[in-house]
């Protein structure tokens, strides 16, 4: 059971993070707006949040209304402050950009607002995870029952606040976690699952284990030599592209929440580019690396071989 002064440091943590945005919120709305621009996308609905994505229609929003949009995203750290239809376990994207004129000491200001208002972040997420000494599947309950209704996703999630680039361009992005690992990595994993005795649905216990049982031979039978990959999809994400002319480099950047944009002088605002609808049917790929061709082994874990296999 978790003792009682880090469920303090959570309570108090989250309090300070929550009235740290709220300063932020009044700040911001108070600062000359030189452009603004996001995108709101459609909400993931409860039940759907396994569903493939193979296509997103985009709603842009300009100025005033965007900035709103914005200010609202950056504060929406509990369930009673969205739509009680909208899934808790997927985080609300707004991608998008906001430009605001700031002088010397507004800049350095908001710099240590942000700055604070991550570390507050990684100091939640910091003490949920690791503090806590929970397991994955015990989290949920712990937090809940401490602070009700918080969205961890929304929680962690930084600001990201640039220093006048050239321009932003947006996009998106499908990508594979890729993680090598070894035939005794992965048996671990099988023996610790028949061990523990559950199952998964829809299978019993005993077809449960019975299907562990036969994952567990198909790793064992691998010849020596052979390597194992786990190469697991990611679903599609809203991207920026922050391009500065001056150094001649372009920074790719996961854009969940809008960016905050600083500029010193109104006369020189980066262009901001428009985010188009997704279709997966219709990805042109600039470059795509030929990979070494992979077999898939055990499908739920996305376990991939070198060798030529048959899934389990």
């Amino acid at each position: 059971m978790p003792r009682y002064d880090l469920v303090e440091d959570l309570r108090q943590c989250a309090d300070q993070l929550d009235e740290e945005l709220s300063i932020l919120q009044q700040h911001l709305t108070s600062l000359p707006l030189l452009v603004g621009r996001v995108f709101s996308l459609p909400p993931v609905a409860k039940g759907t949040e396994h569903d493939p994505i193979t296509q997103i229609s985009v709603t842009q929003h300009l100025g005033d209304e965007a900035r709103q949009l914005a200010l609202q995203h950056y504060c929406r750290l509990f369930i009673q402050r969205q739509s009680e239809n909208i899934s808790t376990k997927a985080a609300v994207r707004l991608p998008g950009a906001l430009c605001f004129e700031a002088d010397s000491h507004q800049h350095a200001l908001l710099h240590q607002q942000v700055d604070k208002i991550n570390l507050l972040k990684a100091r939640l997420e910091q003490i949920i995870t690791v503090e806590s000494g929970l397991p994955s599947e015990a989290r949920f309950e712990f937090v809940h029952t401490h602070l009700r209704g918080l969205l961890t996703l929304n929680a962690y999630r930084a600001i990201t606040l640039l220093d006048a680039p050239d321009s932003v361009r947006f996009g998106w992005a499908n990508k594979h976690i890729i993680k090598n690992v070894t035939p005794q990595e992965i048996e671990a994993k099988l023996e610790k699952s028949l061990k523990a005795g559950r199952a998964q649905a829809p299978w019993t216990r005993e077809q449960w284990a019975e299907k562990v049982q036969q994952e567990l031979i198909a790793v064992q039978s691998l010849p020596a030599g052979a390597k194992l990959k786990i190469k697991r999809p990611v679903k599609v994400q809203p991207i920026a592209r922050i391009w500065d002319k001056e150094q001649q480099k372009q920074t790719q950047l996961a854009c969940p929440s809008p960016l905050l944009v600083l500029c010193p002088d109104r006369q020189q605002v980066p262009v901001l580019g428009e985010l188009l609808n997704y279709d997966a049917d219709n990805i042109t790929h600039r470059y795509k690396p030929q990979a070494d061709p992979l077999w898939l082994l055990i499908p739920r874990l996305h376990l991939y071989c070198d060798r030529p296999v048959s899934p389990v």
